[in-house]
């Protein structure tokens, strides 16, 4: 005769980060962690594979990074291990992920980078569920192999796909049947993301926007993958139909003290007489909301690898109308093909032209359906995942 031993206090489940840096998946892996620990039974914690980060001319200490900040403000235990993301690993590291992994009911690896880690320490038969957050599953690393590995030693408890795109590139690289690859949705915080008439009014006059002129932003890294030559080619285009207008670029790398972004905008945009006052390269910021409703438009540039852009969320949330390249589930995230454009600046330039004009009616449109890009059910999703996941790992234990 057997029993089955239950878990009282909901399953014990630890976030593996690669590490602590301003970038789409940690913001939404951070929302996830923080809403479960909050509003169910399970109790959730973090473990960092490192403590600082170098990215996109950009150094970066995990204390002064904001989704440490929120989650360590809601009471959720974060450690990390003092080393860089590319830094060697050391014999006592690698003993206390395998602790932390054998203490846990479910880990939850943000993206495949630390199953790199999780390959050489193991899982001590811990249920595995990879959080994937981009579609190009060739650009990865040594992390995608080892998801492949650790799905083939039957390890691999389910792979979340944040978009359909993603689902699709990984079912293809790896194998993994379609049934182990969910997709659950991105989604954003419709109380923090929202349309605020005062925010939007403060934060332009901050930018010195007088009356009507456009505003036009992008929200991302100064990195290959999300093509701000593209913006800045664009813009060149679009200020010389509309010089009153304002642009804003927010990301790591996005200063003038990244070397290759200044010589970018002086080449492009060097002429343009508003260039000291009308063009805001603002870095990492940890207030995105006022920016968001100060612009008009939010645009994605990328080139590849993307999913679901939380930018693109984020800023319809907030009611500027979004522009983006076909990439991942971007168009059907802004859902108007007016609002996909090509790799070329002056297709680009043209389409940020024609949504300025017809703003209003994209405003509206999304408005009506905003409760979409809520990410409750993509809590309720990952809620049900992990605890069918510690149900299933419960162990019979003989009386």
């Amino acid at each position: 005769m057997s029993t089955v031993t239950y878990l009282e206090d909901g399953p014990s489940v630890l976030s593996l980060y690669e590490g602590f840096f301003a970038g789409g998946a940690r913001i939404l892996h951070t929302a996830v962690v923080r809403s479960l620990d909050a509003t169910t039974a399970q109790r959730h914690s973090v473990l960092s594979l490192s403590d600082r980060v170098q990215r996109e001319f950009t150094a970066q200490r995990i204390s002064s990074d904001n989704s440490y900040r929120r989650l360590t403000s809601a009471g959720v235990p974060v450690r990390a291990l003092r080393r860089t993301p590319t830094g060697p690993i050391t014999t006592s590291q690698l003993k206390r992920v395998a602790q932390s992994v054998a203490k846990a009911d479910v880990v939850l690896s943000l993206k495949e980078q630390p199953l790199t880690v999780l390959g050489k320490v193991g899982t001590s038969g811990t249920p595995l569920i990879t959080c994937l957050h981009r579609s190009d599953p060739e650009h990865q690393g040594a992390g995608v192999q080892e998801l492949i590995d650790l799905d083939r030693a039957g390890l691999l408890t389910a792979a979340v796909c944040c978009a359909e795109s993603t689902q699709r590139a990984y079912h293809e690289a790896t194998g993994i049947p379609l049934k182990r690859l969910p997709v659950f949705p991105n989604g954003v915080d419709l109380d923090r993301f929202r349309t605020d008439a005062d925010l939007r009014t403060g934060k332009r006059a901050e930018l010195g926007v007088i009356g009507d002129a456009p505003v036009v932003m992008i929200a991302a890294r100064f990195d290959a993958m999300k093509n701000i030559p593209l913006f800045v080619r664009a813009a060149r285009r679009f200020v010389q139909e509309h010089p009153d207008a304002h642009l804003v670029m927010c990301g790591a790398g996005m200063t003038a003290e990244n070397p290759a972004f200044a010589a970018l905008v002086a080449e492009e945009l060097g002429w343009w007489p508003a260039l000291e006052t009308n063009l805001h390269a603002l870095g990492i910021q940890s207030q995105m909301a006022p920016l968001y409703n100060a612009a008009d438009l939010i645009t994605l540039t990328s080139a590849f690898g993307e999913a679901a852009p939380l930018c693109l969320l984020e800023g319809m949330a907030c009611g500027a109308v979004p522009v983006t390249t076909p990439v991942g589930d971007a168009p059907a995230m802004v859902g108007d093909l007016r609002l996909v454009a090509g790799f070329d600046p002056v297709e680009m330039a043209e389409s940020w032209k024609a949504a300025f004009a017809q703003r209003e009616e994209h405003f509206e449109r999304i408005f009506r359906n905003r409760h979409r890009l809520s990410e409750q059910r993509l809590f309720d999703a990952y809620a049900r995942l992990i605890k069918e996941s510690a149900d299933s790992a419960l162990i019979p234990v003989a009386v």
